[in-house]
């Protein structure tokens, strides 16, 4: 018995419900996400990695797909002859650093690739914007992609990251939260992404650690999930998004881990998978999103995930990109 009680992950159905995935090419679903199979990847083998089954998938192949995935710009499309997105690129790259195979592209070509993506606009107080892709779009979400995927390289120092860090600062809201852009909603997921940005830059002195603590641990409901913004149903991939950030700021205590557990668990599938909620299809995005919600609270079993990389531990220390830990204000510890 732990402090987690009975509530049991089922990692053998969970690892086969994986496993039988890119199985299902007979069904209409298969084909309508493919321009996410790179992102179900991720999902999938950040599971198992975290699950303790890396092998549970073949590697080879799967490297051998993701290369195949880089188009000539250097970006990674979400699937074999789509567009680059800042998205698969940063999928792609963590695929290949957990299988140990980043070296197998060239990161010059990538690091190229995400620095023609950003934009400095010198009529807003000197903010930079990271935008998806060619087409414009432009939000909180792909300023972190863009800090991250270059520390792979450690070529961040090429991005204009004071220009970045005023545009984060300017999405912050006066509940300490942070939306997709300066004036939108706060967000749980887009907390994770500005807060983990900041980690990278080494700027969490812009963050208003007590006044977000607060805002983060509302987000959690009577049953034990959690939601993305006040007013919303919970859902188990917030135990990610919501608790990466709490783990950031060194907050973690302040919801209820027992709570949190109880409610990922009950989502689970009897045939494998986690779903949004109880009662719901389960999905590779939520399986992945509740077990590494699950790391985060130190589920028994489970291998420790990083809350900035959203990678096993291991794989970030073996890369070097733990030292954003030394970033974290002293007095945090407190």
């Amino acid at each position: 018995m732990t402090m987690f009680g009975t509530n049991q992950l089922l990692v053998d159905k969970h690892v086969e419900f994986i496993q039988n995935l890119d199985k299902k090419q007979d069904g209409l679903e298969y084909w309508m996400t493919e321009h996410l199979r790179v992102s179900g990847i991720y999902w999938g083998l950040v599971a198992l990695f975290l699950l303790d089954r890396p092998q549970a998938l073949d590697h080879e192949q799967i490297i051998s797909y993701v290369r195949g995935c880089q188009n000539a710009d250097g970006g990674f499309g979400g699937h074999t002859h789509h567009d680059s997105h800042l998205l698969y690129t940063m999928s792609s790259v963590q695929i290949l650093s957990m299988l140990n195979a980043l070296d197998q592209i060239d990161g010059k070509k990538v690091t190229k690739y995400v620095l023609s993506l950003q934009q400095t606009n010198k009529q807003t107080n000197g903010q930079t914007t990271v935008c998806g892709d060619v087409w414009g779009e432009h939000d909180t979400r792909f300023a972190f992609i863009a800090m991250a995927v270059l520390s792979f390289f450690n070529t961040q120092d090429q991005l204009d990251t004071n220009g970045i860090v005023e545009y984060i600062r300017g999405a912050m809201n006066y509940d300490g939260g942070f939306g997709s852009k300066p004036g939108g909603e706060s967000h749980a997921a887009q907390v994770y992404t500005c807060v983990a940005a900041l980690a990278v830059a080494g700027r969490l002195d812009v963050v208003d650690r007590d006044r977000l603590s607060g805002w983060l641990a509302e987000r959690q409901l009577l049953c034990g999930g959690m939601n993305g913004r006040p007013q919303k149903l919970e859902d188990v991939c917030y135990a990610w998004w919501v608790g990466s950030a709490l783990d950031i700021l060194r907050r973690r205590h302040w919801i209820s881990a027992e709570k949190l557990v109880e409610f990922v668990v009950s989502a689970q599938d009897e045939n494998g998978g986690i779903a949004d909620r109880p009662g719901d299809v389960a999905d590779v995005y939520h399986t992945c999103f509740g077990i590494a919600g699950l790391s985060l609270v130190r589920y028994p079993g489970l291998n420790e995930v990083d809350p900035v990389y959203c990678m096993p531990r291991s794989v970030v220390r073996r890369l070097g990109l733990h030292k954003w830990q030394d970033n974290v204000p002293k007095s945090w510890s407190q």
